[in-house]
């Protein structure tokens, strides 16, 4: 039996592990544990088996094993497994990190809009985890580019979405941080700017959510159930402003698109989110001169307005529990202040 979890709010693409759970058969002599489970798992190497097995992403009957572990009728085995995103180098480029914090085992980051988190079809440069390769290997010149840590992404945030991340620079720590974003226990709050102007100040919305039936490129909200997987979405208005609402969001699973997908199912899409018709006016006015000051936010803001604003989650050494926030990025911050004077105005 096995199941696929996915780990971030606002991903990219599918999810970065898959949790594989097993119970060892009555009739089963004892075999060595990396062994039983290569023959479990399709395709998987006996030698990323005994790498995942160090960085701790196995246990058995809720412990952590050694490769050389010895089955035993009734275990119960979880093995989580990174899957590779479809990259095969990691060329490391220099660049300006908005680095929020860093020590031997994690590393948090702040990301800008307009960057991909780690390379993949199309995306082979300039990304995130380019960026963050040619810093490590600036901390550790004897550091082989072979050998930097890939296994460090535990979460993604899309290319447009602003706001923190944060990576392991240990198997053990990604090991960790992997567990708790599967439990549920890491704390995230984004901040989103959203057509309309929200019926309830605070709220919750549970859909589940898969891709489009028609575009695969996108997800969808399925209110009853029958497809996709189970999502919540706990939400607060922040400031109600006239054809616009700003909202905090509190991610109580992590789906693909969740944000964004909820919001759209409830009527109020992310503004200027062009996936999702964002990037029309969806309430107000119809004269010209409102048209106008609607295109200007565009231009001031120009991507889904969405913000990663808190990350919080146990360190995976010291056990500590740490909380980073992120303000509002210019242009988020911008085109608010605009619907602030537009609303004034509206008002006199």
């Amino acid at each position: 039996m096995s199941e696929e979890i996915e780990l971030s709010g606002e991903e990219q693409n599918e999810s970065l592990y898959e949790k594989s759970v097993f119970t060892i058969d009555k009739g089963q002599e004892p075999t060595r544990i990396d062994k039983w489970l290569q023959s479990r798992i399709e395709g998987i190497t006996r030698n990323k088996i005994q790498n995942g097995i160090d960085g701790g992403f196995l246990t058995v009957n809720g412990k952590v094993v050694k490769s050389n572990y010895k089955t035993r009728p009734g275990d119960e085995v979880v093995y989580m497994s990174f899957i590779n995103p479809d990259y095969t180098e990691l060329k490391p480029e220099a660049m300006d990190l908005d680095i929020v914090y860093e020590d031997d085992y994690v590393m948090v980051i702040n990301k800008p809009s307009n960057m991909v988190v780690h390379p993949g079809i199309g995306n082979y440069t300039g990304t995130l985890l380019n960026g963050v390769a040619h810093h490590l290997l600036s901390l550790n010149p004897t550091l082989s580019e072979d050998v930097l840590p890939r296994f460090g992404l535990v979460h993604r945030i899309d290319k447009n979405t602003t706001g923190l991340i944060v990576l392991a620079k240990t198997p053990e720590a990604a090991s960790h941080l992997a567990k708790q974003f599967f439990n549920h226990t890491v704390e995230r709050k984004y901040v989103a700017l959203v057509w309309g102007d929200m019926e309830q100040e605070t709220g919750t919305i549970e859909a589940h959510i898969a891709r489009h039936k028609q575009n695969r490129k996108m997800f969808d909200a399925y209110p009853e159930g029958e497809i996709g997987k189970h999502a919540i979405t706990h939400y607060k208005v922040m400031e109600r402003l006239n054809y616009v609402s700003l909202v905090s969001c509190i991610l109580e699973t992590g789906r693909t698109h969740q944000i964004r997908v909820h919001m759209k199912h409830i009527g109020h899409t992310l503004f200027n989110d062009w996936e999702y018709g964002g990037d029309k006016i969806l309430k107000g006015t119809i004269y010209t001169k409102y048209k106008q000051f609607v295109e200007n936010c565009f231009e001031i803001c120009p991507r889904c307005a969405l913000h990663a604003a808190t990350l919080g989650f146990v360190h995976p050494f010291t056990n500590e529990k740490m909380v980073f926030e992120s303000n509002l990025p210019n242009d988020m911050q911008g085109v608010i202040e605009k619907w602030r004077n537009y609303k004034a105005s509206a008002h006199q």
